[in-house]
């Protein structure tokens, strides 16, 4: 089994802790969480994680900033990025395309479906 760790940025302490939950229990992956975009920029600064689960909409720092933060760091751009957002007009999907980010998932996220969402976005299908 491949060790797979995924950094959940996210400013909801009930969304972090309902992502973290399922990515766990249902997915069997470890994972690290942050409740802001300068807090995943500063775990990055020791941890690698397989993935990010981004969210969109943060104070302060949002995640397109983090993202193209991420972009910028030969270190970092390689770690596949999936942003979480309520924002999901066929404009904003296909800016985030654009970017270059591994998948978009919607919220309200669907607690039974989310590490299945999150495996095939990856392509950690068993």
């Amino acid at each position: 089994m491949i060790d797979r760790r995924i950094l959940v940025v996210d400013d909801e302490e009930h969304l972090r802790e309902l992502v973290q939950a399922c990515l766990e229990d249902l997915g069997g992956w470890k994972t690290l969480v942050a409740a802001s975009g300068k807090e995943c920029l500063q775990i990055l600064q020791t941890e690698r994680p397989s993935a990010i689960l981004l969210d969109v909409s943060m104070p302060g720092m949002d995640g397109i900033a983090v993202y193209d933060r991420l972009q910028s760091d030969p270190i970092t751009r390689s770690i596949p990025v999936i942003l979480l957002t309520a924002r999901v007009l066929s404009s904003d999907r296909a800016k985030f395309a654009e970017m270059g980010v591994a998948g978009v998932i919607s919220k309200p996220i669907q607690p039974i479906t989310l590490t299945e969402e999150v495996a095939e976005i990856l392509g950690w299908v068993e």
